[in-house]
């Protein structure tokens, strides 16, 4: 019987298990990819996340950091890259030692997985059910038909989340009213904005911007949207570039060094507050638990400090 099953293998998932392996606790990962691809655009890490990379390796925070892209400011301007705020990021680096930083999320999550043993990640397992035998162990079973025993769950399955579905029923996912595009673009950014991550608001309109690394920029676009909209890939381009016509050049600069097939449109919805995240021994983490917009650049961020509380919180249990 394992003593810790997590579902899931995203950020949140994958830091858990790195978390768990570095304090001795025993755990599977089961995610329902065949393969994890590195998928996705870019994502922050903010220097709440570095700090626990740090904690687990600092070899494995400075692999993360050569594979991205740090800032020296966080900007938020008009749609002509006018100035409203701008937060220089000394003050980070002076207590912390670094700064918020991009990167591909599929290249952190191929970093996470490299560093973990294979034989406690089971790929190809997609949950579907779990029940309490007792009150020390679970059955957790799968589309499959297989299932294992467990000591205890962590649920790292996303917004989405089936274990919170079934852990709390009248939780409730909100559409927000906006949609958002999101793209890794092959284009070199001025370097005068290669150490800012920056976004440009304008009329019911927001474009985020950071680049990831040489000769790859990380953006996302929303605007208010009925839910659940289709896209034609075909024109898709010309549409975005039509739409944020009145922004700054770099905007279209993006759009048009973006191929279509590395652009991605999801709605963006969030989960309504839950008073808990846990009961008995399952426990929610990340956007199962608290999902937040990408605009606020903390959502992995927040799913990898949960890890480490998590795991500290559950070794103090256990000594």
């Amino acid at each position: 019987m394992n003593n810790i099953s997590i579902i899931g293998g995203g950020i949140g998932g994958l830091v858990t298990a790195l978390c768990f392996k570095k304090l001795g606790i025993a755990y599977k990962l089961y995610e329902r990819a065949e393969t994890l691809k590195a998928v996705g655009a870019g994502t922050w890490l903010s220097p709440n996340a570095l700090q626990v990379f740090e904690w687990i390796n600092p070899a494995l925070l400075r692999e993360i950091q050569n594979l991205g892209n740090t800032f020296n400011s966080i900007l938020v301007a008009n749609h002509q890259l006018n100035p409203i705020s701008n937060s220089n990021q000394d003050f980070a680096k002076k207590r912390y030692g670094y700064t918020t930083m991009a990167i591909h999320r599929g290249a952190l999550q191929r970093i996470l997985y490299s560093s973990l043993p294979k034989e406690d990640i089971i790929l190809g397992k997609e949950f579907k059910q779990y029940s309490q035998n007792n009150n020390e162990s679970y059955k957790i079973e799968f589309t499959d038909g297989s299932h294992i025993h467990t000591h205890a769950i962590i649920g790292a399955d996303g917004i989405h989340s089936g274990i919170r579905k079934q852990l709390f029923p009248k939780s409730r996912i909100r559409y927000s009213g906006q949609s958002c595009w999101r793209g890794v673009a092959d284009y070199e950014i001025d370097a005068n904005l290669a150490s800012v991550g920056f976004t440009l608001w304008g009329k019911k309109l927001q474009f985020g911007v950071s680049k990831l690394e040489q000769g790859k920029t990380y953006w996302f676009a929303v605007k208010l949207s009925k839910p659940k909209q289709k896209d034609d890939k075909t024109g898709l381009t010309v549409i975005l570039i039509e739409m944020f016509s009145e922004f700054h050049s770099v905007v279209n600069a993006l759009i048009e060094n973006t191929s279509i097939h590395n652009i991605i449109r999801n709605d963006l919805s969030n989960l309504e507050l839950l008073h808990k995240w846990h009961s008995n021994n399952t426990c929610l983490i990340g956007d199962a638990a608290h999902n937040i917009t990408p605009d606020l650049g903390q959502g992995g961020a927040q799913a990898i400090e949960d890890a480490y509380y998590l795991s500290n919180f559950i070794m103090k249990q256990l000594a």
